[in-house]
């Protein structure tokens, strides 16, 4: 690994006054970056057991402890299962007492080394150890660096519900090597284009445009990877930039997880996030097409992409409407259990209407809908 690599990393702002930070993107320059600039007294990598494991995974978490000895910081490395079934209460709480019990404290720094996964876990860790702690991120998944990694969003699920216990807590940097990608199998690197392909659908006809034109060699194109990750930071940190605690306007990231999430926790997470989103993504188009918001053109395009893009058609799912419904309600979008959409109306645009970008359906509507 070479410095001229860390001399080409850019950076991306996020400005949230005082909790803005930067969005270190680049290629083979994770092994480089300077930690000493965040002056904390010991570090937590916090990372699952794919990451963690050398043999069987990548190892990125030897890499990183390596690099924070090399500039003589401490540290210590804290694993937890690889998986969304991880993703609990319990788990959280684990690492929380790990890190007391190993003497972390209010100089101490969290940094999230996975996918998204880890990154809503040791955000959320980070959020409420000692009334709460810095951290950063770095992320190792294309739905992690394309998505989850920005905007501060942290939390864990229940049974009732995905993320429904979490906290809106920023990094103080995130930091993506596309490089990390590599790693990854084909179904993953498809995951994440669900992701990707929202931005395009419903903020970024560009974007769109641009999957377009690369449908048929993407999964392995460095360019292709590069270019979708630093346009989705773009779109990502201009949202959350408007909107940092969805209040309204950061909804419109919420296009295909309303149905999305709750296929997601139906099916005990054994469908990936990306995927559900994507099956998300056809449901809500055809819903927002009939009534009358999205063309049949635009429509097609968006379903030929998710055809392209995802492992999402091989699931040949088949809706539970009952249990759909009792989770979508559950979601923590919905109000007095009103199911909230997002509406795409063209490539690149969504409904909007006096400042709001979600809007309520009755229950019996969407369950003609979904049944029909």
């Amino acid at each position: 690994m070479c410095i001229r690599n860390y001399a080409k990393m850019k950076k991306i702002s996020v400005d949230l006054g005082d909790n803005s930070y930067n969005i270190h993107i680049g290629k083979r320059f994770f092994p480089e970056f300077n930690f000493k600039q965040f002056n904390k007294s010991k570090y937590a990598i916090i990372t699952d057991s794919f990451i963690n494991d050398d043999i069987i995974g990548p190892g990125y978490s030897k890499i990183l402890k390596n690099r924070l000895d090399e500039q003589g910081l401490e540290s210590k490395i804290f694993s937890f299962e690889y998986g969304e079934e991880s993703k609990i209460p319990e788990t959280a709480i684990e690492l929380g007492r790990k890190l007391a019990r190993n003497k972390f404290d209010r100089n101490s720094m969290i940094i999230a080394l996975g996918g998204g996964v880890v990154g809503d876990m040791a955000g959320w860790l980070a959020s409420f150890y000692l009334r709460g702690i810095d951290y950063i991120q770095i992320p190792t998944t294309l739905i992690a660096q394309a998505d989850s990694s920005i905007g501060g969003k942290t939390g864990v699920d229940i049974p009732e519900g995905k993320n429904l216990f979490g906290a809106f807590y920023q990094p103080q940097a995130v930091i993506i090597d596309t490089y990390l990608l590599s790693s990854l199998g084909k179904e993953k690197i498809m995951n994440g284009l669900g992701e990707v392909i929202k931005y395009g659908v419903t903020l970024d006809k560009n974007l769109f445009n641009y999957l377009e034109g690369n449908i048929k060699n993407f999964v392995r194109d460095d360019i292709f990877l590069d270019y979708v990750v630093r346009k989705c930071c773009k779109i990502k940190a201009s949202v959350v930039e408007k909107d940092e605690k969805e209040g309204e306007y950061r909804k419109v990231l919420n296009y295909g997880h309303t149905i999305g999430h709750a296929i997601e926790v139906a099916e005990n997470y054994k469908i990936m996030h990306g995927d559900c989103v994507s099956l998300g993504m056809l449901y809500e188009g055809k819903l927002a097409n009939e009534l009358g918001f999205f063309s049949d053109e635009d429509l097609e395009r968006q379903n030929k992409i998710i055809d392209h893009f995802s492992f999402m058609p091989s699931y040949n799912y088949k809706l539970d409407i009952d249990k759909i419904l009792k989770f979508m309600k559950r979601d923590k979008k919905s109000k007095s259990e009103e199911i909230y959409f997002v509406f795409p109306i063209e490539i690149g645009r969504v409904r909007e209407e006096n400042g709001k970008v979600a809007f309520p359906l009755d229950e019996k509507i969407i369950r003609k809908f979904l049944k029909d």
